[in-house]
């Protein structure tokens, strides 16, 4: 019986010209202050094999430290190890603040690329991305600020977040360089990129596809919903964690995208590499998601 298998192999971040690893690490909940304990994270994460490093200038923002601690704590890492550096691919994103909630105008952009680098103590981010769509700027504004990033070598490669396939084709249509990657939420609970275009679009355009929370929110670990416990059953067959085959059930997808772990303990993030040793059939594949739409497919 054919199966759907992985491969460990690094793959072309769209068409940027760097190439990363097939699972990024993602840094939403990277906080506190024990610095030996965060460069743990790092270090498990590059131990790994993993090269994509993901954070965004809000993240930390629910936390003590507030808005820009998670990129300062990385920064904080970097200045530790400066070595550290070499081995990765760095992404940030910007276009959210709290209580406006989203501003890409050219101004703040251009703040924010600056304060992102400043904090994380790097002079280029190899890709920067809007967060989420400003409705109040013309996506030519927002392309005319992007081209001046990477002109001035900020920024190697720009990329999009929570972007609906419209509103990349905006921004693209002012966009002399390609957008190299786009970012939604997808995972065997959110379904969603599968119908509304994403991963087609992805597809035909070779734009590299960035998951994040590919665990449901932390959601598929508890085994309590049908496409849980299907994934659950997947992993025993196969003697991994239910997380590393619920990363597998994301990675399967011919769009090869590639699921950012947010996961702060250095031995799950050591484990995730696990669901390049789970294998698919395309009834074991289909399964979960009839499982997760609580329908039959047609």
């Amino acid at each position: 019986m054919t199966t759907l298998r992985l491969s460990p192999e690094p793959r072309p971040l769209g068409k940027s010209g760097i190439s990363v690893f097939p699972i990024a690490w993602g840094m939403w909940r990277l906080s506190g202050d024990d610095l030996r304990d965060a460069r743990s994270r790092v270090e498990a994460a590059l131990d790994a094999g993993i090269t994509l490093f993901d954070t965004a200038d809000i993240y930390g923002c629910d936390t003590p430290a507030g808005f820009g601690s998670a990129e300062a704590l990385f920064g904080r890492i970097l200045a530790d190890a400066p070595e550290l550096r070499a081995r990765m691919v760095v992404a940030t994103k910007g276009g959210i603040r709290p209580g406006i909630p989203y501003n890409s105008g050219a101004d703040y952009l251009a703040d924010a690329i600056d304060a992102s680098l400043t904090r994380m103590g790097i002079e280029q981010v190899d890709l920067y991305q809007i967060h989420r769509r400003d409705f109040l700027t013309h996506p030519q504004e927002v392309a005319a600020s992007l081209t001046k990033m990477v002109e001035a070598g900020k920024v190697r490669a720009i990329g999009v977040s929570n972007y609906s396939i419209h509103e990349l084709d905006a921004l693209q249509t002012f966009f002399d360089l390609p957008i190299v990657s786009t970012q939604p939420e997808f995972s065997a609970l959110r379904t969603v990129p599968l119908y509304d275009g994403t991963l087609d679009q992805a597809m035909a355009r070779d734009i590299a596809v960035l998951a994040w929370s590919p665990l449901g929110g932390g959601r598929l670990a508890k085994a309590l919903h049908p496409a849980a416990i299907l994934i659950e059953e997947q992993a025993a067959r196969f003697g991994v964690d239910i997380t590393a085959a619920a990363l597998s059930w994301v990675m399967a997808h011919p769009a090869h995208p590639i699921p950012i772990v947010g996961s702060q303990s250095p031995a799950r993030i050591a484990r995730s590499i696990d669901a390049f040793k789970v294998e698919w059939t395309r009834g074991e594949w289909y399964g979960v998601l009839e499982a997760s739409l609580g329908e039959r497919l047609p």
